[in-house]
């Protein structure tokens, strides 16, 4: 045979051998894949059975946790149901114990009014009857009086007769006669009658003013014209008088107080009368010191911004100052003048210390007798108020202090109490000497302000003055602080009566011509001295 075909034949059987070979293995390799993606179902399907028995598991998990959470929801709904219901059962019970209460006062109200109608009605009646009754007695009297009169008319006329003189004449006569005798008389039953009509009324007096003083026994204490500014090291001194001074320059005329560095170690004294001033340079120092930052420029900045910053504490010690005391409805602008007072003082003694106290003594005194005791403490807490304003200085500081409430809406008889509480207007209310008394009581506290020296010199040399002006007084003495003045008398000149009548007349012309706290004792001496020399 051919070669070729040879060839070709055995290409050909290579061929089939191959092809049936191919289809073998691929048919083996298919098998295979079958198998392992048989074995791959398989095990899907295991797993599938396996994620729906947890999902099962998961499921009822869920549920059973779902349940308890809405059984424990279900508790505490109940439990916040109960409590508010019990709660609520509560203020029902109260309130209606409380309509119950005031039920009660209302019916014990109106059981009074009947109770004080009734009696009113009684006293009418019994005012009318003793009217008609006055009235009777009235004509009774006047016919007598006419009576009187005639008669009187003719005994006249027979003395007349008798004595050979007018009626006139004898007056004359006699009441030249009487004259010596009856001033001396008269002068020693005034003073008789001042002093029961004293020891009756001061009794009275003094009770319900120590009751008062002793309900409010605040604590005094002397302001002082100077503040101490702590520092951490002496080495900010150098900071706060800058170069050449400029620094302490700047606040000094920013704030108007003086400010004086010593060899105080680690202070600085802030000087000044004005606290509300001296406030301004503490605070200002302090935020200087703490910023670090010290030169006139920002000096300037930091004194405008304490300014505000302190306007509106002011604003807040008036608020709570109302609000403590119970004094409501105050205008804006008396509520801004009121804790002003915290940065004022009166004879070293604060202002608004002051006005509180004098506040709490009118209430208690108003009450002691009977008196709208909600007005005294107002008046009383406003009395001063004129002290702190800056408008019309020519002004008292009552009369200001009058206007000022005039102003903003304050009743009269505010107005009064506070105009009126140093003589200056006449008293129209019962209120207003309480205001005076009250405002006297809390300035002569012992301790509780310091009275200038040239003043206090002053009131001593008048005082003594004024005693030895009088005819016969030899030599008088202010002792006890000015509180007693001692008059030595020539005993040749002065009797026992005279002593009386002019210890009467000093203290008379003390008490109308000058001003002092608390009250003057005047007492007269008149003494006989026998002198001998045994030789």
């Amino acid at each position: 045979m051919d070669p070729i075909i040879i060839a070709i034949i055995a290409g050909v059987v290579a061929l089939i051998v191959g092809f049936v070979i191919g289809k073998l293995v691929s048919k083996a390799n298919v098998d295979k894949q079958l198998a392992e993606a048989k074995i791959i179902e398989e095990k899907a399907k295991a797993l599938e059975e396996t994620a729906k028995a947890e999902a099962e598991l998961i499921k009822k998990s869920a549920l059973n946790t779902a349940e308890s959470l809405k059984k424990d929801k279900m508790m505490e709904a109940k439990e916040f149901f109960l409590k508010q219901k019990e709660e609520h059962n509560k203020e029902i019970e109260q309130r209606n114990r409380k309509m119950l209460e005031a039920e009660n006062r209302a019916k014990q109200i109106e059981q009074s009014l009947k109770d004080k109608l009734t009696s009113a009605n009684k006293q009418e009646k019994e005012t009318e009857a003793l009217k008609t009754r006055l009235n009777e007695q009235i004509d009774l009297a006047t016919v007598k009086r006419t009576e009187l009169e005639k008669a009187h008319e003719v005994h006249i006329a027979k003395l007349e007769q008798v004595a050979q003189l007018s009626a006139e004449e004898a007056k004359a006569q006699l009441v030249e006669q009487l004259k010596g005798k009856a001033q001396s008389d008269a002068m020693a039953h005034v003073k008789m009658v001042m002093d029961e009509a004293k020891l009756k009324a001061t009794k009275e007096a003094k009770k319900i003013v120590i009751q008062s003083i002793q309900r409010t026994a605040a604590e005094t204490a002397i302001e002082n014209t100077v503040s101490v500014f702590n520092l951490s090291s002496d080495e900010q001194k150098g900071q706060i008088i800058g170069r050449e001074g400029r620094n302490i320059r700047a606040l000094e005329a920013a704030t108007g107080v003086e400010i004086i560095v010593d060899d105080t170690p680690e202070a600085i004294i802030i000087s000044g009368y004005d606290a509300y001033k001296r406030e301004i340079a503490r605070l200002s120092l302090q935020r200087l010191v703490a910023d670090g930052r010290i030169h006139p420029a920002r000096i300037e900045e930091v004194v405008a911004k304490t300014e505000k910053q302190l306007e509106g504490q002011i604003m807040e010690i008036g608020e709570r100052t109302v609000i403590d005391l119970g004094v409501h409805g105050l205008h804006p602008e008396l509520i801004r003048l009121v804790g002003k007072m915290r940065f004022r003082s009166s004879y070293g003694q604060n202002l608004l210390q002051h006005s509180r106290e004098v506040a709490n003594l009118c209430a208690i005194m108003a009450s002691e007798l009977g008196l709208n005791s909600k007005i005294a403490k107002r008046a009383g807490l406003l009395h001063d108020i004129g002290k702190v304003s800056d408008e019309d200085p020519e002004l008292s500081h009552a009369l200001l202090g009058a206007k000022l409430c005039e102003k903003y809406g304050e009743a009269p008889v505010i107005i009064n109490a506070v105009g009126a509480h140093h003589d200056e207007m006449e008293m129209l209310y019962v209120v207003s000497p309480i205001i005076q008394a009250c405002d006297a009581i809390s300035g002569a506290r012992p301790g509780a302000r310091r009275e200038i020296m040239e003043s206090y010199m002053k009131r001593i040399d008048e005082l003594e003055k004024l005693a030895v002006s009088y005819q016969g007084v030899q030599k008088a003495y202010a002792i006890q602080a000015g509180r007693e003045l001692r008059v030595l008398v020539e005993a040749e000149k002065i009797d026992d009566k005279q002593v009386e009548e002019i210890s009467f007349k000093i203290a008379q012309q003390i008490q109308d011509e000058m001003t002092y706290p608390g009250q003057i004792k005047v007492t007269v001496i008149r003494e006989t001295r026998s002198v001998s020399v045994a030789k």
